[in-house]
This record gives C-alpha cells, sequence and structure tokens, in this order.
C-alpha cells in the first residue's frame, strides 16, 4: 500500500544566487510544491525572505507555493501572501490570537489555509480550528533555521495529530517540516503525514533533482 505524498522543497536552504536554477531542478525532480519560509526576527531570531521574493518567484514557477509565516501578528499580512501569489498560507497557532478569522480570510482570499505548531505546543491547542484548517503544518524541529535535528518524539505527535484529524471525519491535510531526510521520510509517511517539507536534504548534497527522486523513492512501499 501506498500513501500518495508529496516533496516539499524549501528555498531556505537553496541557493539564492541561482535561486531559479535551484527551482527548475526541483520541478525536474518530481517536487510538486515550493515551500518558502517567511521569518521576521521576532517570532523566530532568523530573518528570511518576504512579498518581493514572493512575486518574483510567482512570475517564474507554476508549482503550488506554500507560505510558512513564522512572524508575529500574522493576520496583518497573511492574505497579502495570497495575493502575491502564495496558494497556501501556514500561521502559528502560537502567534495569531484571532486564529479562525486569519484563516478565514485566507481562503476567501482564494488560498489554502494552514495553522503550524512548534514541538512543544499540544495537539490540543488545534481543536477548534481544525474545521477552518485546509492543512496542519507540524513542525518536527523548533523553527528559525534550517538543518536541525529531527526531534523523534514527531512521530508520535503525527500519529496521534492523523487520528484526531481521521476520528472528525475532516479531510485536513498534514505537512511535516524539520529534520527529514531519506532515512526517516518512510516513517514518516507512514505515520499519516502527506506533504514532507526538506531543505538541507534536498540542497545540501549532490543535484537538487536527484536529491528530491531520492527521498520520493525512500518514502514509498511504507507499511
Amino acid at each position: 500500500m501506498n500513501r500518495i505524498f508529496e516533496i516539499a522543497p524549501s528555498i531556505l536552504s537553496a541557493d539564492f544566487a541561482r535561486l531559479g536554477e535551484e527551482i527548475e531542478a526541483i520541478e525536474a525532480g518530481g517536487a510538486t510544491v515550493l515551500h518558502f519560509d517567511v521569518m521576521d526576527g521576532r517570532f523566530v531570531p532568523n530573518i528570511t525572505v518576504g512579498l518581493p521574493v514572493l512575486k518574483s518567484v510567482r512570475k517564474f514557477t507554476k508549482m503550488t507555493i506554500d507560505c510558512h509565516l513564522m512572524i508575529v501578528e500574522p493576520s496583518r499580512y497573511a492574505v497579502e501572501f495570497v495575493k502575491a501569489g502564495a496558494n497556501m498560507v501556514s500561521v502559528h497557532v502560537e502567534a495569531d490570537v484571532h486564529l479562525q478569522r486569519t484563516l478565514t480570510a485566507i481562503r476567501e482570499a482564494g488560498g489554502k489555509a494552514g495553522v503550524a505548531i512548534n514541538p512543544g505546543t499540544p495537539l490540543s491547542s488545534l481543536e477548534e480550528a481544525l474545521p477552518y484548517s485546509d492543512f496542519i503544518l507540524l513542525m518536527s524541529v523548533n523553527p528559525g533555521f534550517g538543518g536541525q535535528k529531527f526531534i523523534p518524539t514527531s512521530v508520535d505527535k503525527l500519529r496521534r495529530l492523523r487520528q484526531m484529524i481521521d476520528e472528525r471525519g475532516l479531510e485536513t491535510r498534514i505537512e511535516i517540516d524539520g529534520g527529514i531526510d531519506a532515512s526517516n521520510i518512510n516513517k514518516i509517511v507512514s505515520s499519516g503525514a502527506e506533504i514532507i517539507v526538506a531543505g538541507s536534504a534536498i540542497f545540501g548534497k549532490g543535484t537538487p533533482a536527484e536529491s528530491v527522486k531520492e527521498l520520493i523513492e525512500a518514502g514509498k512501499d511504507w507499511t
């Protein structure tokens, strides 16, 4: 039995001087989602890219663009990212005090609405938001930097999230981000994840196209 899953390379680990080439390479390798990490230096300690880069990337590719907003006050900017070309936008449950309103606004703007959740945050915080969510982004590292090691307890959390969604009869998808590579992707897919974010495992070694293919192959035929 195979679970259908997608690879979402994170451009956080790409070579920005060759970003267009890097995007072409991952698409050639079979990636279908482009993960876009937005950090503000406040919610997380790092600062990355924003709306101008997204607008440029949107003109360059037809891939699904998935924006993960690691920012304070995400409700101020979530819809702007949809307008700039994002197909998916996730905001952190820890950062948004009006989560239902933000998720609804993302949907009304034409995007898929997601909730991101940190490793130390209990799944119970998602219960009221699930009906308004198209996907949940489960962080398997603490957000803010690429190249971190996968937190092993994330597997159990992933399984419990899968059960929570299935028991409610929802179609909410599960995305997972942090420390995923060919050594653990099979277990992650088998535990219920459907969108697999990877950064250094794709851009950190060999060619991006071959790295994507390696991940796809490693995630197949789970039991």
